[in-house]
C-alpha cells in the first residue's frame, strides 16, 4: 500500500502522459517541497506539458472551483495530479468530470444528473493522513458557506500513491486534525445505518491502527507511524465510501464554514456526545444490524467496558492532540449561533445515524456538555 516516488514515476512513463495538470494547495505545496517532489515524478517521462492551478481557500468552494473547471477545459489534460489534502482531491474529482461547468450549481444540488465521463486520468496523492478522499466516490463543495456533495462512483481516482514522508512534514495541528477525522470516519462507519460487514472490516481494521499510531505520529513522527496513518485513513475513505458517515460529521461543516476550525477538529467538537446519545437510545435504533453489538466492538478496540469510559478515552486522546471542544475557549457564542448551525446540518449524513434526530435533539446535544453528564 506504501509507495516511493519512483512508483508515481514509472505509472507516468508507461502510460505516457503529455499533458499533466497539476492541483495543490498554495501554501502545503511549498512546505512540503513540492516542486522537488514534482521533478522526480515527471523526470524522464517525456512529458511536452506541464500546468499548474494552486488552492488558496482554506475549504472547497464553488469560486474556486468554476476557476479550476476553466483551467482544466481550457488545458485539457490527460492526466491530473491532485496533491494535497481533502479539498485539494475533491476539487480535481469533481472539475474532472466532462462538461460539469454547464449548470454547475444544479448538478451539485442534485437537480441534473452529471456526466459519466471524465476529463483525464486522475492521480491522487494525499499530503494528511485523514481524508480518504483518494479512495471515495464523494466530494464536498460549499455555496454560501453550506456544504453540499457530488456522490458517484466516476469521480473515483483511477489511481492513487501513499508518500508517507509527506506527511510527516505536516504540522502538528494539521495531523491532529486530519489524522482525528479517520478515527472519527471508522467510529462512525462501524453504527451508520449504511454499514455492511464490508465496510464494518475496514473500519475496524482503520481503527486498529489508528489509535496505536495516533499520539506517536503527532508527538514524534516516523516513517513507520506515517506509514500506518496513511493506510489508517485510506481504509477509513473505504468504510466510509460504502457506510457514510453519520451525525458528527453532519454537524461539523458549518463549524468550519462559519468558524474556520479545520474539519477533523470540527468533528471532534460532538463525537463521543452523539455516541453517549445513540447508546442511551438504542431502543430507537432504524439500523437493520444489533447497535448493542456494535457499541461492543468499539467498547473492545478502546479496551474499554462501557459508554462513559469510550467517551472518556475520546476526550483524552482529544486532549493529548491538543483539539479544543470547548466553545467558550474557541470563542464560539453557541447560544448565540445554534439556529445558524442547525439551519445549515447537511441532512444526508444526518438520515445515517443510527437513531433519528431532530432539530431539538440536536440544540440539546450542543448547548450541554452531553458526554459528560
Amino acid at each position: 500500500m506504501i509507495s516511493k516516488i519512483s512508483e508515481v514515476n514509472y505509472y507516468i512513463k508507461t502510460n505516457k502522459f503529455k499533458k499533466i495538470a497539476i492541483i495543490a494547495g498554495k501554501k502545503s505545496f511549498g512546505k512540503i517541497n513540492g516542486k522537488k517532489i514534482i521533478k522526480e515524478i515527471i523526470h524522464n517521462t517525456k512529458t511536452d506539458d506541464v500546468k499548474y492551478f494552486f488552492k488558496t481557500n482554506n475549504f472547497p468552494e464553488i469560486k474556486e472551483l468554476k476557476r479550476l473547471i476553466s483551467f482544466f477545459e481550457n488545458f485539457q489534460p490527460n492526466l491530473i495530479l491532485a496533491i494535497g489534502g481533502g479539498s485539494v482531491i475533491d476539487y480535481a474529482k469533481i472539475a474532472n468530470i466532462k462538461d460539469i461547468g454547464n449548470n454547475l450549481v444544479k448538478k451539485i444540488h442534485g437537480k441534473l444528473h452529471i456526466g459519466k465521463k471524465k476529463i483525464a486520468k486522475m492521480i491522487a496523492i494525499p499530503t494528511t493522513a485523514g481524508s480518504g478522499a483518494e479512495v471515495t466516490s464523494g466530494a464536498v463543495i460549499y455555496i454560501n458557506k453550506i456544504k453540499y456533495s457530488i456522490d458517484n462512483r466516476i469521480i473515483i481516482p483511477d489511481k492513487f500513491f501513499l508518500l508517507p514522508k509527506i506527511i510527516m512534514k505536516n504540522k502538528k495541528n494539521l495531523k491532529a486534525s486530519s489524522g482525528f477525522d479517520a478515527i472519527s470516519q471508522s467510529i462512525e462507519s462501524i453504527i451508520s445505518v449504511k454499514s455492511n460487514n464490508t465496510s464494518l472490516l475496514f473500519a475496524r481494521k482503520s481503527l486498529n491502527i489508528s489509535l496505536k499510531n495516533y499520539l506517536s505520529f503527532l508527538k514524534n513522527p516516523n516513517f513507520y507511524n506515517s506509514s500506518n496513518m496513511s493506510i489508517a485513513a485510506m481504509l477509513a475513505g473505504k468504510a466510509i465510501n460504502i457506510s457514510k458517515t453519520t451525525a458528527p460529521h453532519a454537524v461539523s461543516y458549518p463549524f468550519t464554514s462559519h468558524f474556520n476550525i479545520s474539519h477533523g477538529h470540527a468533528v471532534s467538537l460532538t463525537l463521543e456526545k452523539f455516541l453517549k446519545f445513540n447508546y442511551e437510545n438504542q431502543k430507537k435504533s432504524i439500523t437493520n444490524f444489533n447497535l448493542d453489538k456494535r457499541y461492543k466492538i468499539l467498547f473492545k478496540i478502546f479496551g474499554v467496558k462501557n459508554i462513559n469510559e469510550l467517551n472518556f478515552k475520546i476526550k483524552d486522546l482529544k486532549y493529548q492532540a491538543n483539539l479544543i471542544d470547548n466553545f467558550k475557549q474557541l470563542k464560539i457564542d453557541i447560544n448565540r449561533h445554534y439556529p445558524k448551525i442547525l439551519n445549515e446540518i447537511n441532512v444526508k449524513r444526518l438520515k445515517n445515524n443510527p437513531i433519528e434526530l431532530n432539530k431539538s435533539d440536536i440544540k440539546f446535544i450542543l448547548l450541554n456538555n452531553y458526554s459528560d453528564e
